[in-house]
């Protein structure tokens, strides 16, 4: 038998040992991963390239005869939402559809002699009843032109129905019914919920108007709340109920009667009360377009496919307006395609200030508000670029509280009818959870150096003394806010007070209180903007831009599905999640923000 020579060696794995080959493997196939990651998106960026390239140059051929098919099923939204090569590439569907594209296609298809008419069919008009209202005006003065509009739809919602009623002729299908009742909205109230469960919101407020906090306060709404939302809500349907009323010769009074009665409840009802001309099938319908031209070749073509028809007609001239898009709510910071943020707002205008081409510019705002901080950082922006460049302001859906704030200093402001505005008032909300720690044993103990060190801490009752020092920053900005809208419109600061306190205004009644200059849409905000600065033939520049990269193509792609979740909750109870967010930064504590949250339906 051999000798055993030496002794068995063993490597003994300590904790610390452990944790490094952990570190090791985990870095190792960490870089493993970010690098396949890497090299497919580089695979998709450049596909995405190619296939962009190879769109641009196999453009859409209109013929003789042909119908645009207007059949979107996303949102109508003031701009284009950001889309990236790796989008086109994987044929992703678009999130929403822009009035930037969708009103230019309508125009120029007004003009274009090889389109004949439109057909509107199944259409989910969704984006808020001001983005509709522009598309449908837009397809009224194509009508003017002498072509027809269709519209088809197994079943109409009141908005479908709204876009629909502009057309020649509508139709049902013998089974769908149209939803034409009058507007509604709910709001959801907390405070016996904030009981039960220890969790509530502390507020502070200024203004008898600013209800966005009023659920937290009550279980019942208050006398001016009704009283301003019922006001608003009557001038939107009076706008929606004249403009379907002259579309389909009726009296206001008549499709009122025929809303309470509930006339198109089913298909053969809405054909007995004049709301649509007839019941067909799909394919029927389509035999009604070939009647309609009185041709048997007819070119179908969908609408989003004519889109990059008309983007290739440019302005004349070359003096330009640029557009500034800022939507969504304001927070303190650098914002995004959806959220206002102060630092990418005024680096825009800083860059728009120094450009010699630019005479006006028209910012479009579709804005519930948010950061009292941010609006007056954007508006001393705003004040300064009026020194080079005239500034028209055009509202969205919505333009109300800080987004009535950076509108208030422009040289005119225009509102759709249909807009929502106003709300000029501030609040602050704190979230406290010192009724549920309590419940389940949690106690806070805090540590400080002087008497007002602890200013604010979810774990304890709002102080009197910090309450008082909230007050006094919600004043001094309300106070502010006053100011800025009297300076802008021109008004004193006692009256723009008795039109403020946070009460919310349809564009029509905003008008006529002195809140706006104008009612229209975009082209109307162009035509003004045009007109300040002394020019007829001008190309349109716009802003915000947004580059290609695989950081913007990264946040694009793994959004998550909670954004999105997010998103479906209902207005009400996203309100109290999306306040609690925006308090995230101190500078986003003291809001100017819209008073609710509704979903107008």
């Amino acid at each position: 038998m051999g000798k055993r020579i030496g002794k068995p060696v063993y490597l003994k794995l300590t904790p610390n040992v452990m944790q490094f080959f952990r570190n090791l493997i985990s870095s190792a196939l960490g870089t493993f991963v970010a690098l396949g990651l890497f090299f497919v998106f580089l695979l998709v960026f450049i596909a995405g390239s190619v296939a962009v390239l190879e769109e641009e140059s196999e453009a859409v051929e209109i013929e003789n005869n042909t119908v645009l098919v207007m059949d979107m099923k996303v949102p109508i939204q003031a701009r284009e939402p950001q889309s990236f090569s790796f989008s086109e590439a994987l044929e992703l569907d678009a999130e929403a559809h822009g009035l930037n594209t969708i009103l230019p296609a309508i125009a120029y298809a007004t003009n274009d002699k090889r389109v004949s008419g439109i057909s509107i069919q199944n259409m989910s008009a969704l984006g808020g009843i001001s983005n509709i209202s522009a598309v449908r005006d837009a397809l009224v003065k194509f009508k003017e032109s002498g072509k027809f509009i269709y519209a088809y739809g197994d079943y109409y919602g009141q908005s479908d129905y709204f876009l629909a009623s502009v057309a020649d002729s509508i139709f049902v299908h013998p089974q769908g019914a149209i939803d034409f009742r009058g507007l509604s909205t709910e709001v959801l109230y907390y405070k016996s919920a904030q009981e039960k469960s220890g969790i509530n919101m502390e507020v502070i407020r200024n203004g008898k108007y600013k209800s966005a906090v009023e659920p937290f306060l009550d279980d019942n709404m208050s006398k001016e709340n009704r009283e301003q939302i019922q006001s608003f809500l009557g001038h939107i349907w009076d706008e929606v109920v004249a403009d379907i009323a002259q579309s389909r010769i009726m009296t206001s009074e008549k499709l009122n009667q025929l809303a309470d009665n509930v006339a198109g409840l089913t298909a053969q009802r809405a054909v007995n009360a004049a709301l649509v001309d007839g019941t067909v099938t799909r394919r029927a319908y389509k035999e009604k377009i070939f009647e309609r031209l009185d041709e048997d070749d007819v070119e179908f073509v969908n609408f989003i496919d004519y889109l990059s028809v008309s983007k290739s007609k440019k302005g004349k001239g070359p003096n330009r307006i640029a557009v500034v898009y800022a939507q969504g709510e304001i927070i303190y910071g650098e914002g995004g395609a959806e959220i206002i943020g102060q630092e990418k707002i005024i680096k825009i205008l800083k860059k728009i200030g120094k450009k010699k081409n630019i005479k006006a510019v028209v910012l479009r705002v579709n804005s519930p508000g948010g950061s009292a901080l941010a609006s007056e950082l954007i508006w001393e922006e705003i004040e300064h670029l009026k020194k080079t460049k005239k500034v028209v302001v055009s509202m969205g859906n919505v333009a109300a509280s800080g987004g009535y704030y950076i509108a208030a200093n422009a040289d005119e402001i225009v509102a759709e009818p249909t807009t929502i505005t106003g709300s000029i008032g501030v609040w602050g909300i704190l979230p406290n959870v010192n009724r549920l720690a309590n419940r389940w044993g949690i106690n806070a103990e805090q540590v400080a150096t002087n008497k007002r060190s602890i200013r604010y801490t979810p774990f304890e009752p709002l102080s009197n003394a910090t309450r008082q020092e909230i007050k006094v920053g919600i004043n001094q900005v309300y106070q502010t806010f006053l100011s800025r809208v009297a300076e802008g419109r021109k008004m004193s600061k006692e009256a723009v007070h008795e039109i403020a306190q946070g009460r919310v205004w349809s564009g029509v009644e905003a008008k006529e209180i002195g809140l706006v200059d104008h009612l229209g849409g975009m082209e109307t905000a162009l035509e003004r903007a045009a007109a300040l600065a002394g020019i007829e033939r001008y190309k349109i520049t716009t802003y915000p831009k947004y580059d290609d990269d695989l950081e913007s193509m990264l946040g694009e792609l793994f959004r998550g599905p909670f954004g999105s979740i997010k998103q479906q909750l209902p207005p009400e109870l996203g309100l109290w999640l999306r306040n609690a967010n925006a308090l995230k930064h101190p500078a986003n504590q003291i809001q100017t923000r819209l008073p609710f949250t509704l979903n107008i339906k």
